[in-house]
Parts: C-alpha cells; structure tokens; sequence
C-alpha cells in the first residue's frame, strides 16, 4: 500500500521560501508520476509541477521560474522548492502519484497526501 507523507507547509512572507516534502512509503517514487496540486479556498484543485518516471518536469505558469520539483532518491521523497512566494500561492499543497503515466487531471492520481498548509502574506 503507497502512502504519501507532505510536510514542510507554513506561514511566511511574500517574497520567502519554502520547500516541501512528499515521503513515499510502501513503494519506490520513480515507478510514478509524481505532482504537487495546490487547492485555494473556493478554488478547484490546480497542478502546480510534476515529475514523470523520466525524470521529466512540468510547471504550471504561475509558478514557472519559482518553483522547482525534484527527487531525493536516497530518503525516497519528491520535494517541491517554492522561491519569491506571493500571496496568491497560498493553499492546502497535495502530493500525488500516478502508476497511469502524467496528466493534469487529479482524477488519474490513484494516491494522495494528506495536505500541507501554505500561507504567504
């Protein structure tokens, strides 16, 4: 069973970092596409960035420039770098895994993370 473990969320300033941190347990993350979607109150569920079984890497435009998602194969994590944070990035930040190849859709990600909270003021 994969189970998906976020952390690194928090409350900053515009213009401060944060970076956070999916653990995969129960199953090696390069067998997935990973994503990070982030979910604003009254907003639908966005993809922000993922990282296909190549190594490939995707990010939305809001983010592109600031945001960067990479691997950790030696603890098995997939990690999302957040620079220049804004306001408007604040939201409840998901992992997810896809087995069926990458999509923009959150229908086709099996597994999912708990949630982290990001606030920028």
């Amino acid at each position: 069973h994969v189970q998906l473990v976020e952390s690194g969320g928090g409350s900053v300033q515009a213009g401060e970092s944060l970076r956070l941190t999916c653990e995969v347990r129960g199953a090696t993350h390069s067998k997935y596409c990973m994503a990070w979607f982030r979910q604003a109150p009254g907003k639908d569920r966005e993809q922000v960035a993922h990282i296909d079984t190549e190594g490939r890497t995707w990010y939305g435009d809001s983010v592109k420039g600031r945001f960067t998602i990479f691997q950790d194969n030696a603890r098995n994590t997939v990690n999302l770098q957040m620079n220049s944070l804004k306001p408007e990035d604040t939201g409840m930040y998901y992992c997810a895994a896809s087995n069926a190849g990458f999509s923009f859709d959150p229908g086709v990600y099996s597994e999912w993370g708990q949630g982290t909270q990001v606030t920028v003021s």
